[in-house]
């Protein structure tokens, strides 16, 4: 039998086991099931595509309350933008904790309602209370709705051979930002203040909506984009993996032509984390049509969003390849995180920092 994870989310092999042969009622109406690494589900109802995410709202104070407001709302439409189809509606619940004030709360709200404006997208439910043991950041959960025609969804169902693989701002592009946020004082120390200053714009990059809306207009399936992914956990290589098991696809990868953002090496080599193995939200894994690819480089260019095509899929039984300086190495799944450990130890040790100044 295979063993939870100890933190972070669930394996494939434990999801395999526990989760995907119990999943209700079957119906016919679905066009895109659970599947281990693949964001959104998504449903025919009437004659529409509704595709549908659900995820903690995930608010961490110490951000400020409208940063963190606006990476939580984010995090929640950056899975279901992966269907192609655009946010629409928003059901969303609040268990806080009792130490929030009405101040606190009012701002959070007002930054989510701004944000859901900004992505044409209305609040239709919920439930807001505060309870006693609930605690940061884990302040309740969302599911989000992205409402389009049946023709224009994508799912890893319609990647195949041959698709060029396409990678938005690069590697731990979340790692980066949180840690440049929480803890500018410590990378001033090693990077100097404009460094430490200019890095926590990378918090803003933590988001996929704008990539994956304008990726799709140049077109879906066989004339265009095929399937995306968001790079959450286990970043870059955990969600190339994931796309390609769920296309059901082999993939080769050149690690020197993805593109990476300022400051995100640095910040990494300080935290001593795998780049390429840690949480990056806000990067985008795109499969599409090799006719195509060029012009998703471009209209993600045009819109100041780093991007490069950094591989193709291939046939399975050539397996999951990663070259480096000229040679191919297997590509397998981290599974764990090391932004969890990272994090943690440092705000342990800051914590323990600001204790013994008081």
């Amino acid at each position: 039998m295979v063993k939870l994870p100890e933190i972070g989310k669930i394996s494939a092999e434990v999801f395999n086991e526990l989760i995907f042969p119990h999943l209700g009622t079957k119906s016919d109406n679905i066009l895109v099931g659970p599947q281990h690494g693949v964001d959104v589900g998504i449903v025919e109802i009437g004659n529409k595509a509704v595709a549908m995410t659900s995820d903690p709202v995930f608010i961490v104070p110490e951000y400020g309350f409208e940063r963190a407001a606006w990476f939580a709302i984010h995090i929640l439409a950056s899975d279901v933008v992966t269907s192609g189809l655009q946010p629409s509606y928003l059901a969303i619940d609040l268990n806080l904790p009792l130490s929030m004030s009405k101040e606190e709360l009012t701002t959070v709200w007002q930054t989510i309602d701004k944000e859901c404006k900004k992505m044409k997208m209305s609040i239709i439910c919920g439930h807001t209370a505060r309870y006693d043991n609930c605690h940061y950041p884990m302040v309740g959960g969302a599911t989000v709705l992205a409402v389009g025609e049946l023709d224009d969804y994508v799912s890893p169902v319609f990647a195949k051979k041959g698709d060029r693989i396409i990678i938005t701002k690069g590697p731990a592009v979340e790692a980066s930002g949180i840690f440049a946020t929480m803890f500018p004082k410590y990378i001033a120390r090693t990077y100097g203040e404009e460094f430490a200053h200019n890095a926590q714009s990378l918090f803003y990059k933590m988001s996929v909506v704008d990539d994956a809306l304008t990726t799709v207009t140049v077109g879906v399936r066989d004339n265009g984009v095929s399937a995306m992914h968001d790079a959450t956990e286990c970043g870059i290589w955990g969600g190339v993996y994931e796309i390609a098991q769920a296309a059901n696809v082999g993939v080769r990868i050149e690690k020197e032509k993805i593109v990476i953002e300022d400051h995100v090496k640095e910040i990494c080599n300080l935290f001593n984390i795998d780049p390429y193995a840690s949480i990056s939200e806000g990067t985008l894994i795109i499969t599409c049509r090799e006719h195509k690819a060029g012009k998703v480089v471009e209209v993600l260019k045009n819109k100041n969003i780093k991007a490069s095509i950094v591989g193709e899929l291939i046939d399975k039984k050539h397996g999951m390849l990663v070259r480096e300086y000229g040679r191919d190495k297997k590509l397998e799944h981290p599974k764990v995180d090391p932004f969890w450990k990272a994090f943690y130890g440092a705000l342990k040790q800051y914590k323990e920092m600001e204790t013994e100044k008081i």
